[in-house]
């Protein structure tokens, strides 16, 4: 009983244990009817059903013990393989993020801060689109400058051009037109150089004067445009964006630098340091307590290897792998070895496979032996695994022999008629195929039993019903008689039970007989090839002859 049943029920230990409990339970299971109607019902009945459910609970806490064993082991195996999982993908996380962050800002092609240079630097970025306008085109603002100071509609070349009609060469010619007969001497005069009053010296002077002033204007303009792209100018307008570059460049640095303590690269760095260093604290621990626990398993295998349980562990084995098979193949496996069947009081077949309705032979029965014990011979199996059959109502026996015991000059799989032999070794993985192969021949030979079946359309039951009934008659009837031979004193009890089963016997005998005629006239034999088709069944044969 569990603790947790034990607190649910406030019983702290056996000694608070109720003296008696009143159970009132409907059967249905059909092995479980089999095995009551054998009894007489009244108290032998109650009994027996007393002790199976006795047994039944032994069975279940030591079945319940080995699966916790088996769950523990599965558990640990998916645990460890969970948390390796989960450290790899951790680990691959954070690289991928350190990876894809170091490329997203300094990746030579796509990173963020090449990108940035490239867009200030290219011959459309940032900086060609702010320069643009004052020095490039004719729409610039240098070239309006220029165009404006000295272009073809600027004031000085429209005074100097030739087809102006007001322009400054017009004027002159026609003075000079004008007044050339009279003024002759007095225009020689005013254009001449020599003379610092004339009018051609003075225009010189004044042409001279302004031209001065633009080139000294333009050049101060220029000068103001150089600085701004100069390094060497403190404040300029590149020497700012330098800086700010710097600045910014670092800042990255600083912030992936790990000797800077209060970088972003330097506290992950120790955030993930602390992360492993608790993985790697809980790891070891987890460790030492799967090695306690496998020593413990391996103690406990060593124990049972010596003890006399070894037998049943290995026959939890067989069913352990039997079940396994089982269930992939839709069939239904169920252990038997803790309950009697057909024959009374009669436990032999440890375990039982019903094939599922996908196989060809749905419902066939195929009864599983399992032997580790010295000294036990081929003939011994044969004998104890014909009985199963029997006793299990199966049509196939297989008898599994644990290879630390079985005799020493039998094959590794052997077939005796409908029996199959097989030497297995639980903790050698080069015998499975093996035992898979022996199951499978055991499957076919359903198969082949039941085409068997179907072709003649005869029931067996009753005649198998009929011989397990004689042979318990017979074994009472033999019994019976030594009583009556050597206890005088119970004579009339014994005579009146010897009536009683030989009107059962007569009975039987009269089903058996008209069982085995009607054989007859289906498949039209005598009674002797009758009696080999039951044999052929692989149940009762030897029990009718």
């Amino acid at each position: 009983m569990s603790s947790t049943f034990q607190e649910t029920h406030g019983w702290s230990s056996p000694s608070d244990l109720p003296d008696a409990i009143a159970l009132e339970l409907t059967v249905e299971d059909r092995d479980t009817l089999r095995a009551l109607v054998q009894h007489d019902e009244g108290p032998l009945r109650d009994e027996y059903a007393l002790e199976a459910l006795k047994i039944g609970v032994l069975a279940l806490r030591h079945a319940a013990g080995a699966w916790d064993a088996d769950f523990i082991q599965r558990e640990t195996t998916r645990l460890v393989e969970t948390l390796r999982h989960q450290l790899d993908d951790h680990a691959r996380q954070a690289q991928e993020k350190l990876t894809s962050s170091f490329q997203a800002y300094l990746d030579p092609e796509n990173g963020q801060f090449s990108q940035r240079i490239r867009r200030l630097t290219a011959d459309d970025g940032e900086l060609a689109r702010l320069l643009r306008p004052f020095v490039d085109g004719e729409e610039s603002v240098i070239a309006k400058t220029l165009m404006s100071q000295i272009g073809d509609n600027s004031p000085l070349m429209k005074m100097l051009s030739p087809d102006q009609s007001q322009g400054l060469i017009a004027v002159l010619r026609g003075n000079i037109e004008g007044q050339l007969t009279q003024q002759r001497d007095h225009l020689l005069k005013e254009f001449s150089l020599d003379n610092p009053d004339g009018s051609l010296r003075r225009l010189v002077q004044e042409i001279t004067t302004k031209h001065g002033d633009f080139t000294k204007h333009m050049q101060g303009k220029i000068d103001e445009v150089v600085k701004e792209f100069s390094l060497d100018e403190e404040n300029s307008a590149l020497s700012r964006l330098v800086a700010n570059v710097d600045n910014a460049q670092k800042k990255i640095t600083q912030e992936f630098s790990l000797d800077n303590k209060q970088s972003a690269l330097h506290k992950l760095k120790e955030e993930l340091t602390m992360i492993l260093s608790a993985h790697v604290r809980t790891n070891a621990d987890f460790q030492e307590e799967v090695k306690v626990a496998l020593g413990k398993l391996v103690t406990k295998r060593e124990e049972e290897a010596r003890s006399t349980r070894h037998g049943a562990t290995f026959e939890t084995a067989v069913f352990e792998f039997l079940a396994h098979q089982a269930h992939r193949r839709g069939d239904l496996p169920e252990a038997t070895g803790e309950r009697p069947g057909l024959i009374k009081n009669c436990k032999v077949g440890d375990a039982v496979i019903e094939l599922g309705s996908e196989n060809a032979a749905a419902g066939a029965r195929i009864v599983v032996e399992a032997k580790q014990k010295a000294g036990y011979s081929l003939a011994d199996a044969r004998i104890e695994i014909e009985q199963a059959r029997k006793n299990r109502d199966a049509q196939i026996g297989l008898f599994v022999f644990s290879r630390r015991l079985a005799p020493v000059d039998l094959e590794p799989m052997t077939r005796h008629g409908n029996d199959l032999f097989l030497v297995w070794d639980a903790e050698d993985l080069t015998t499975d195929p093996y035992f898979q192969a022996a199951l499978e021949i055991a499957r076919a030979l359903c198969v082949r039993t039941q085409h068997a079946r179907e072709a003649r359309q005869i029931d067996f039951t009753p005649i198998d019903k009929s011989v397990l009934d004689i042979e318990k008659r017979v074994k009472n009837l033999d019994q019976i008689r030594n009583s009556a031979q050597t206890i005088k004193s119970s004579s009339e009890k014994i005579l009146e039970r010897v009536r009683i089963d030989q009107e059962a016997l007569e009975r039987q005998v009269t089903v058996l007989r008209s069982s085995m005629t009607d054989l007859k006239q289906s498949i039209g034999v005598d009674a002797t090839v009758a009696n080999g088709a039951t044999v052929a069944n692989g149940t009762t044969g030897e029990s009718a002859d």
